[in-house]
């Protein structure tokens, strides 16, 4: 965790303080602190510990990655239980983190103190056996490390036993608390939290840990809803570092159609990479070999092909390979080889990875951090440079690389801005800049709504309907669902069609019997989506597991694991895809979100369109893209027009806004009789000329702000979450209604593009050149 270690004859010292806060903890713990070789308590941990010493506010500790902030809430706590009273029956520290990876990485890194400490500590997620959680709850104590999924699981199946589980509870610790604020796990987690406190009939303490938060007001309301300024906030004072930054701009090549139609009998091309794929590949072989990097990419389809690229490469240079691919539908196993791989630092290894390891587990200090694709968010840029640069005096190092189509003449005006470039300027940017995205708006959350209260019903073997919305009603994650409203959910739950709510002629709510099957399926406890799942198997070794997102056939050919494979069979009963070694191969498809794009984002890249100055960080290929951009961007007179027309009869506008905003301006435009899509979550495409155009933002802009519920009710999907289809289409409306967070800005905005067009009165000044400093940049973020 924290610094170099003492010689062994050193060790054998008697400790003694290093700070005012070291003096503060217990003597267990000053001993183990002194055993492990720290020389100082890193800043985050002076400022946590008398805080978590004394009192019992809810606390956030905000600070980079590897900083030392899981020490800085455990080691206070844990001293704290040390020298407090322990006769209780029960848990005493609860630590909730979305990776079961991450639980046994913290499991490890506990077991030293716990064991100084005499404090047992408990793994319980999915691949933890049963008999070590069967032994746990005989005899709780100490530290429960668990999932959300795990700790729902506890409630639906052992409600009974949850009082004395969690009697002697003190205090939660939420790991990684920035990827719970948007997010239908965070919202049950959050449920969670109320109910653990129904539970044990008091209060208990809330400490969250993360490395990037936007908004600390709103991370506080999130960590406890009805005292959200009672929340204190522990930040560090030295997350500051240099960044080394290049971007890479590539053009992908159109194809060029074939003469003859393929052979429907041939065999699968063995590249279907396009040349800007296979530099890329390059460029990370020649800059990453021999040293531990992470490349972070956009989906696992793209985990996979380049994983396989860099592989293939390391072979024909005669090399052993040291690249390898990492995700979440690979095996366990091949995971945690690539973990320990890149923790011990005996042999050069590069991740290639999705945003598995942009989390905190401790893998170790990686040189440099590669990204393909436009950067998700400020956010996940910044959480993820956390993992270079570790080491004072040296920086973090992150290349990037994003590929743009090639330009025709027929070419669409969307493709000739370059998006995708400009899009991850504005996001290094902000970065730059100190940004962060906030958390969004909190929308209903039917869908999660309809899970928790099945749970809280089963978890207490029935329950009256006051008693339930007095659980989960309130400030909390459902707080815009109001006494009307859950009983409408009710309601629709408790249709005897539906035979998932049943009552009692005392009132009593209990679970129908479609109900009772589905919260005693496993697959009850997580609240996100998860496509039917094949375990991919060779020569009897599972290699993980795969979504069947199209049907495989035998033959196929696949990349998975970063190695290509051949379809032997595919057994439908037993949800097994039997392959072997190939010489060919494409990656399968995988599903996922493509995420969403901040007003702040969309404003930013407006503004770089309308400088003259080029950011000393891009590459020659970069600069030419975003002068081609530069170039559509004056030529389309976008700074002083929103809408551009495209082929005869059609029109985009560009309100430059983000991905709320331009998709419920394509609803308002659809509900004035245009066909209208979002694009790129920056624009809206219409089917219609300019003056049809202008007519019905003349339209928007003159009325009240429209009804969500009118807009939504355009929507063909509204069943977006894995509740939803429990739900009436009134209520799946009122669901997607509420997450339209621009529905009342839609007659400003309107009004806006209008005068865009009508007076220019939009201009973006432009700014002096700045100086170009070669291919790599060096800057404080």
């Amino acid at each position: 965790m924290t610094n170099s270690p003492r010689s062994s004859s050193e060790r054998t010292a008697q400790p003694r303080p290093a700070s005012a806060s070291y003096e503060l903890l217990a003597r267990p713990v000053q001993e183990w602190i002194w055993r492990s070789g720290w020389d100082e308590l890193r800043d985050i941990q002076e400022q946590a510990i008398p805080l978590l010493l004394r009192g019992d506010a809810d606390v956030i500790i905000a600070a980079a990655t590897a900083s030392g902030k899981t020490e800085a809430a455990f080691v206070p706590l844990l001293s704290r239980l040390a020298e407090g009273s322990r006769g209780r029956r029960g848990f005493e520290l609860l630590y909730v983190s979305p990776l079961k990876a991450l639980i046994n990485d913290q499991f490890r890194r506990l077991e030293g103190l716990c064991e100084a400490l005499e404090v047992p500590v408990h793994r319980w997620h999915g691949d933890v056996a049963g008999s070590l959680k069967t032994r746990a709850a005989r005899d709780p104590r100490g530290v429960l490390l668990i999932t959300p999924e795990s700790l729902e699981a506890i409630f639906a199946r052992r409600g009974l036993e949850t009082p004395g589980l969690f009697a002697a509870t003190h205090c939660v610790i939420v790991d990684e608390l920035h990827s719970m604020l948007d997010t239908e796990r965070g919202v049950q987690l959050a449920s969670l939290l109320r109910r653990l406190e129904a539970a044990v009939g008091r209060r208990v303490r809330r400490v969250g840990l993360s490395a990037t938060l936007g908004d600390m007001q709103l991370a506080s309301a999130y960590l406890r809803p009805d005292a959200p300024r009672d929340v204190k906030i522990v930040r560090s004072v030295s997350d500051q570092q240099e960044l080394k930054l290049l971007l890479k701009g590539l053009v992908v090549l159109a194809p060029k159609p074939e003469a003859d139609e393929a052979d429907p009998e041939a065999e699968e091309p063995e590249e279907t990479d396009d040349a800007s794929a296979r530099s890329i590949a390059a460029h990370l072989f020649r800059r990453l070999r021999g040293r531990p990097n992470l490349v972070f990419a956009d989906s696992r389809e793209q985990v996979e092909r380049y994983a396989d690229r860099l592989r293939q490469l390391s072979e024909n240079a005669r090399l052993p390979n040291e690249f390898y691919a990492h995700h979440s539908n690979l095996a366990r196993e091949h995971r945690e080889f690539v973990e320990t791989r890149l923790k011990r630092g005996l042999e050069p290894t590069t991740a290639v990875c999705t945003s598995t390891l942009e989390l905190g587990i401790d893998i170790g200090e990686v040189e440099s951090i590669a990204q393909i694709g436009p950067p998700l968010s400020v956010a996940s840029t910044r959480q993820r440079l956390g993992r270079s640069g570790r080491r004072k005096g040296t920086a973090a190092i992150l290349r990037a690389y994003v590929q743009e189509t090639e330009l025709r003449p027929t070419s669409h005006p969307l493709d000739t801005l370059r998006l995708r470039l400009t899009r991850s300027i504005a996001i290094f940017e902000l970065l730059i800049a100190g940004w962060c995205e906030p958390p969004r708006a909190r929308a209903l959350h039917l869908s999660t709504l309809v899970q928790q209260i099945l749970s809280v019903v089963a978890e207490r073997g029935g329950a009256k309907a006051k008693t339930i919305f007095g659980i989960l009603g309130g400030p909390g994650p459902f707080a815009g669902v109001g006494a009307g409203l859950f009983a409408e959910v009710l309601r629709c739950l408790g249709d005897p069609k539906q035979d998932l709510l049943e009552q009692a002629p005392d009132g009593t709510l209990l679970l129908g019997a479609r109900g009772e099957r589905l919260v005693e399926h496993y697959g009850f406890y997580a609240v996100f989506m998860t496509p039917e799942e094949y375990r991919v198997v060779a020569d009897g070794r599972t290699l993980g597991t795969l979504p069947v997102l199209y049907p495989l056939v035998p033959d196929t050919t696949i990349i998975f694991g970063g190695k290509r494979w051949r379809v032997l069979e595919v057994d439908a009963s037993a949800k097994v895809i039997e392959v072997k070694a190939a010489f060919s191969g494409n990656p399968p498809k995988f599903a996922g979100s493509p995420g969403t794009v901040h007003d702040r984002v969309a404003a930013k890249m407006r503004e770089l369109y309308g400088e003259r100055s080029v950011p000393a960080y891009l590459d020659a290929g970069g600069r030419a893209l975003l002068a081609e951009g530069r170039a559509t961007f004056r030529s389309l007179r976008l700074a002083e027009k929103a809408l551009v027309p495209v082929g005869e009869f059609g029109t985009v506008i560009l309100p430059w806004k983000g991905t709320a905003v331009t998709e419920t301006l394509a609803l308002a435009l659809l509900s004035e009789g245009l066909q209208a899509a979002s694009r790129d979550h920056l624009a809206v495409e219409v089917d219609a000329g300019h003056a049809a155009v202008t007519k019905a933002l003349s339209s928007l802009a003159s009325k009240p702000a429209p009804d969500p519920l009118a807009l939504v009710a355009q929507m063909k999907n509204l069943e977006r979450e894995k509740y939803h289809p429990y739900l009436h289409k009134g209520l799946l409306q009122r669901d997607a209604a509420a997450g339209l967070i621009a529905a009342e800005d839609i007659p400003r905005l309107a009004a806006d593009l209008l005068g865009r067009e009508e007076a220019g009165s939009c201009a973006v000044p432009e700014r002096e050149a700045a100086p170009d400093s070669g291919p790599y940049c060096s800057v404080t973020a």
